[in-house]
C-alpha cells in the first residue's frame, strides 16, 4: 500500500508534462489560410480537399487543393482522389459525403502514406494525424481509411476497406489458447480418477533498482528495462535499462538464461504514430536448468501485476520467444496488428470411400 501510494503521487505531479508533451508530438500546426479555408468549406460546395505538410523552415499544414462537387459522391470519387495524389509524398485528404446530421456534411479522413515515401516524411505525417483531425474537428468524420497503395485510393479500393472492417477481427494466439480452454472445460468427464490441472503463480518481492527502473520507464526515460530472478535470494533483480531500437532488440537477449523484457516499440499503423509497450519472456529452450525454467515460468504474471497495476504501464502485448534473432519489426508489428482474413477457408469434408462395382451374389435365373 505504501508503494502504491508512492507511486501515484509520483503520477500524478508527471501527468500534467506527458499530457502535454503528447497531445502534439511533431509541434507543427495549421496555417492561418488553411484554418480560414477549413471555416468556409463546410456548405455542400466543396467535394475533395488535400493537405500537405509545407517544406518552410517552420513547416505547417497548408492547403494544397480542393475540388467542387459536380454528382455524386461515388461519381465524384474517382474523378478526384487517385489523381490528386504524389505517388511518392504522403498527405492527408478530406473528402465529403452526401449525407448529413446535426452538425452538418460527415467526411472521410484519408490518411496517404505511399510505401516509397521518405520514412521521415511518413512518420512526420504520422505525429501530426492527431493534430490535424483536431483542427478540422473529429466530430464531422464518419470514417478514417489509411492507404499505402494508389490501388487503395480507388472507389473500389475504399469499398475493400469498408468490407474489411465489417469483418471480424483474428484472434490472437492467447485468444485461441483460450477459447481451445473454454472449449475442452465443457467436454470434461468428472469422475473418482479424473485430474484437473492447476497453475501455480509465485510473486517475489522487488529489487529497489528494479523498481526505480520501471518507474523511469514509465516517465518515459527508458525504452528498455530487462528484469531476472535472483535464483539463491529468489527476488526480482534489474539486469538492464537505457534506449534501445528494434534493430538492438536481438542483441539483448541472452542464450545462457531467461530474461523478462519491458520493450517500447516506437512505429506507426495505418497513418497513426504509436508507442506500445511490449512485454517479453525469453527462454532459451531447454539449455537452463528445471529450477530456472519453473520460477520464471510461475513469475512471469505476477512480474506483468506489478508493472500494470502498480505503475500503470499498459501492455499491449505479450510475446514469449527462445532466442533475439525472433524480435524483428514484422514479427512485433504482425503481433501487435494482426491482418484480417475476409474470405476464412471452410472445413472440406472428404469424400466417402468408394465401395466398388456392385458384385453378383446370386447367380443369375437360367
Amino acid at each position: 500500500q505504501v508503494l502504491r501510494s508512492a507511486v501515484l503521487q509520483i503520477r500524478q505531479s508527471y501527468s500534467g508534462a506527458v499530457v502535454s508533451k503528447m497531445s502534439n508530438q511533431s509541434g507543427i500546426s495549421a496555417s492561418n489560410q488553411l484554418r480560414a479555408f477549413f471555416g468556409s468549406c463546410r456548405d455542400g460546395r466543396v467535394r475533395f480537399i488535400k493537405v500537405s505538410i509545407s517544406e518552410a523552415a517552420e513547416p505547417c499544414l497548408e492547403l494544397d487543393s480542393e475540388q467542387e462537387a459536380s454528382g455524386s459522391w461515388e461519381e465524384d470519387w474517382d474523378r478526384t482522389v487517385p489523381g490528386e495524389i504524389d505517388p511518392d509524398q504522403p498527405c492527408f485528404i478530406l473528402y465529403r459525403l452526401d449525407e448529413k446530421d446535426s452538425s452538418g456534411y460527415r467526411w472521410i479522413f484519408l490518411s496517404w502514406s505511399p510505401d516509397h515515401a521518405n520514412t521521415r516524411q511518413k512518420m512526420l505525417y504520422a505525429a501530426t494525424k492527431a493534430t490535424f483531425k483536431k483542427e478540422f474537428g473529429q466530430g464531422q468524420f464518419k470514417d478514417e481509411y489509411f492507404a499505402t497503395m494508389r490501388e487503395d485510393v480507388t472507389l473500389a479500393g475504399y469499398k475493400r476497406h469498408l468490407k474489411t472492417e465489417a469483418a471480424p477481427g483474428p484472434l490472437s494466439r492467447e485468444e485461441e489458447e483460450m477459447l481451445e480452454i473454454k472449449q475442452s472445460e465443457t467436454r470434461v468427464e468428472i469422475g473418482v480418477d479424473s485430474r484437473q490441472a492447476t497453475l501455480a503463480s509465485l510473486a517475489f518481492p522487488f529489487d529497489k533498482n528494479a523498481l526505480n527502473a520501471i518507474e523511469t520507464y514509465w516517465k518515459k526515460g527508458y525504452d528498455y528495462v530487462q528484469l531476472g530472478i535472483d535464483l539463491e535470494a529468489e527476488i526480482i533483480v534489474l539486469k538492464g535499462k537505457g534506449g534501445c531500437e528494434i534493430s538492438e532488440l536481438e542483441g539483448k537477449v541472452p542464450e545462457d538464461g531467461a530474461r523478462y523484457h519491458l520493450f517500447r516499440f516506437k512505429h506507426s499503423h495505418e497513418g497513426d504514430y504509436l508507442e506500445s509497450s511490449v512485454f517479453i519472456y525469453s527462454m532459451p529452450g531447454y539449455s537452463v536448468s528445471i529450477k530456472e525454467r519453473m520460477l520464471y515460468s510461475s513469475c512471469k504474471n505476477a512480474v506483468v501485476d506489478v508493472i500494470e497495476k502498480v505503475y500503470n504501464i499498459e501492455i499491449a502485448k505479450k510475446v514469449e520467444v527462445d532466442t533475439g534473432a525472433e524480435l524483428t519489426q514484422d514479427f512485433l508489428q504482425a503481433e501487435l496488428h494482426p491482418v484480417k482474413i475476409l474470405n476464412k477457408p471452410k472445413f472440406a469434408r472428404p469424400a466417402a470411400p468408394s465401395r466398388g462395382n456392385k458384385r453378383i451374389t446370386k447367380a443369375p435365373p437360367s
